[in-house]
């Protein structure tokens, strides 16, 4: 299995990024391919005494930053780093693709060039929330505007996911919204509810608030990205937030000290339900070969858990059941009445 990784892009590259591609190799034994710099990669594995026998790497100096325009990846900046990672996953010179860069980038690189899944309207980043009981936010931050047969389709790939991945025998979705009768929320989200709810392709449960995500209220979760992607940085620094405080709780004095030592062993467990390291990336369901977002603060650990969403997104050809779902759902539009409207999609 080859995975193919954008090192140049992130908050931590490329140092994190080449490190991570590294632990990749000799912890997951995959084939990786790096794509950045080349001088810069081998002065880096010089400098952290990183062996790169058996990597291999494509040479580039081109870098999609973070203010970068979406459509750069296929523009002025179509030799970047990003862009021919994604061109190498196109063309069948690896399995998956790995970037903790710009999001907005990401997501027009692998439409336009990796392309999506027949069927599928907008491809959605889908993160699993660190709860008891996982939760997958699908959009994360990918589509800030939709419509309602977007989040239709959000639902049904969502469904997919989580079902092949966690061997549910049939996920419930939920809507994210500000209450949970059918009459809260904008218009757009009054829609959706109706349509959700009218699906018999969904297990739909209907509106879901923000306060009961984490008690096993639904399997997923779908909104806009706008509001999937503060939800998600919210959920992030309340973990931060938790942590800090017990840390302030715990030292305060001998006793606390005593009790956070009985403790370790639980504390070292929540800590690690709230590390963005521990979960890796993200992959953009809908896109026809697996591509995974990093997150963009990713360091070494984070990269190589990224990688190892990507082996398992390949090893449980989710993209077949996902390409299953949407196509039982396209046969449903098709199967309407002729003075049935056509669904508008954005």
């Amino acid at each position: 299995m080859k995975i193919i990784i954008d090192v140049m892009s992130g908050d931590n590259a490329p140092v994190e990024l080449v490190k991570g591609a590294v632990l990749s190799r000799d912890e997951l034994g995959v084939s990786v391919v790096m794509v950045g710099n080349r001088e810069t990669i081998e002065q880096i594995a010089a400098d952290k005494q990183l062996d790169l026998s058996n990597i291999e790497i494509v040479d580039t100096d081109v870098v999609i930053d973070m203010e970068d325009p979406a459509l750069s990846v296929v523009r002025d900046k179509n030799r970047s780093s990003m862009a021919i990672g994604l061109h190498m996953l196109a063309n069948g010179e690896g399995d998956a693709f790995v970037s903790a860069g710009n999001t907005g980038a990401l997501l027009a690189g692998a439409t336009l060039i990796v392309r999506r899944i027949k069927g599928v309207h907008r491809a959605a980043i889908g993160t699993v929330l660190p709860f008891p009981v996982p939760v997958l936010l699908l959009d994360s931050g990918a589509n800030v505007e939709v419509d309602e047969n977007t989040l239709l389709q959000f639902a049904v790939m969502g469904s997919a996911y989580m079902e092949k991945i966690y061997a549910l025998p049939r996920a419930r979705v939920g809507l994210l919204n500000n209450g949970t009768e059918p009459t809260k929320g904008t218009a757009l989200y009054k829609s959706a509810y109706q349509v959700l709810a009218a699906s018999e392709l969904i297990d739909f449960v209907g509106n879901v608030e923000g306060k009961t995500i984490a008690f096993d209220t639904c399997d997923v979760l779908v909104c806009d990205g706008f509001t999937g992607n503060i939800l998600l940085k919210s959920v992030e620094g309340m973990g931060k937030f938790f942590m800090s405080t017990l840390k302030s709780v715990f030292s305060e004095n001998l006793l606390t000290k005593a009790s956070a030592l009985a403790m370790r062993g639980k504390l070292k467990e929540f800590k690690k339900q709230f590390d963005a390291s521990e979960h890796g990336g993200a992959p953009l369901l809908g896109i026809s070969k697996p591509v995974i977002k990093a997150h963009g603060s990713s360091d070494a650990r984070a990269v190589m858990n990224a990688v190892r969403q990507a082996v398992a997104y390949i090893d449980t050809g989710i993209i077949y059941d996902i390409a299953a779902h949407t196509g039982s759902l396209l046969k449903k539009t098709e199967e309407k009445p002729e003075n049935t409207p056509e669904e508008s999609h954005t």
